[in-house]
């Protein structure tokens, strides 16, 4: 009984040990083999697995090879590369030749306003150029950019996607929304491809975002645009006004944005533009160029400016006929109202729409188109979205009583033609 057992433990260890050496001898085998074969595809000359011929295994390695880089293809010709081909063919640069004012070198000198006074001395002009982009957004060679890309522009030009430079003018400009429509002289027979709009509202923080733009556009002879590729990192970016212009619900984009590509498309991954390249964060006077924080005005909004400037070659000015301040505790107990949040109505303007809507000097107006107001810097911007006979809704308190009303709003009296 021993003899059996002892007889059966050695055959299952012999069993095991060829075993093991059959697993690494045919390991060896395979890995010779293979080797064989890799290197009769590189040699393309020596026979191989029993007198297989090189050109059988050239022919292999063209049909695999062949196959592996349309597969790599495939990879590289991605979202990104499919979006910027579908949007670079509408993009333009600009070239603007501007007016500006320079600063007379004896402007507060005593001893020249002694002589001639302050009033004689003649302003000094200067020519400079500057560089911007934009889009075509119709096939009569309609342009949207930015309004600073084209302000003071004595004359401007357009670099066209197939590099023909055209003269250009401009249709119409928003300041405020920092928004201008140009026109550019298409040549004869041409047939130059417009942008695909998506909606801005739809947006998703941490979807890819596209730049384009031409910010070497004096500087080489190329009229193909710069692309840069990010993420949205944020929505609804409100910004304080500067010089007259109101950067309120901003895309902001981590695509870089240099001097040159305002105007330019920020697109999506689907190739529709989203939103108009207008200006970045730099993080000191010193440093212009890209940090990574640069900021897009939504097309939506751009959108139907552009409408407003190309039907009416500029951008009417809404009209409410309210005046309202910040409300203090004084106020507040004056008017009988529990909180300093809103803002007080302390002048209507007659035969205005806040007259005809029923507002009244008191009123303490809380929510404007859904927007909840705190204060009179809530209002800053708030019209950028608002157009001329198109209806705001206003929630407010009178006497203590909570009341709602729809103004209509008109044009400036001062600004109608």
């Amino acid at each position: 009984m021993r003899q059996r057992r002892a007889l059966t433990s050695t055959v299952i260890i012999l069993a095991a040990l060829a075993m093991t050496a059959g697993f690494f001898a045919g390991g060896e085998i395979i890995h010779i083999i293979y080797t064989k074969e890799l290197r009769g595809i590189i040699d393309s000359g020596n026979d191989y697995f029993g007198g297989m011929s090189a050109a059988i295994s050239s022919e292999t390695l063209g049909k695999h090879g062949k196959h592996h880089s349309h597969l790599i293809d495939d990879y590289r010709t991605n979202a990104i590369v499919k979006a910027t081909r579908r949007v670079a063919p509408s993009v333009v640069g600009i070239v603007v030749t501007q007016i500006q004012v320079v600063r007379n070198p004896y402007a507060g000198d005593n001893f020249f306003d002694f002589f001639f006074g302050p009033n004689m001395r003649q302003p000094r002009y200067r020519k400079i150029e500057n560089i911007g982009s934009g889009f075509i957004i119709s096939a009569d060679g309609l342009i949207l950019t930015n309004y600073h890309v084209v302000k003071n522009a004595s004359r401007l030009y357009v670099n066209l996607p197939d590099g023909n430079r055209v003269e250009g003018k401009i249709v119409g400009t928003d300041e405020r929304s920092d928004l201008a429509v140009i026109s550019a002289s298409l040549p004869e027979g041409s047939n130059y491809q417009t942008v695909e709009f998506g909606n801005s509202d739809k947006c998703l923080i941490g979807e890819w975002s596209i730049a384009l733009g031409n910010p070497f556009l004096n500087f080489i002879n190329d009229a193909h645009p710069t692309v840069t590729v990010g993420v949205i990192s944020a929505l609804n970016r409100n910004f304080a006004p500067s010089e007259g212009v109101y950067y309120q619900g901003m895309i902001q984009t981590d695509a870089a944005i240099n001097q040159g590509n305002s105007g330019g498309p920020l697109v999506n991954a689907l190739g529709e533009v989203i939103g108009i390249n207008s200006f970045i964060y730099t993080g000191s006077a010193a440093h212009t160029g890209s940090v990574g924080i640069g900021f897009a005005i939504p097309i939506n909004r751009a959108r139907r400016v552009a409408d407003e400037l190309i039907t009416h070659g500029r951008r009417r000015q809404v009209w409410t006929g309210i005046t309202v301040q910040n409300i203090n505790r004084s106020v507040a107990t004056a008017l009988s109202y529990n909180s300093v949040e809103g803002v007080v109505v302390v002048g209507v303007k007659p035969q205005s729409p806040g007259e005809t809507a029923g507002l009244r000097s008191g009123d303490v107006i809380n929510k404007m188109g859904g927007l909840t107001i705190h204060s009179a810097a809530d209002l800053d911007g708030f019209f950028l979205d608002y157009f001329v006979d198109e209806a705001v809704d206003i929630e407010f308190v009178r006497n203590g009583k909570e009341m709602a009303v729809r103004l209509v709003l008109k044009e400036f009296p001062g600004n109608r033609r």
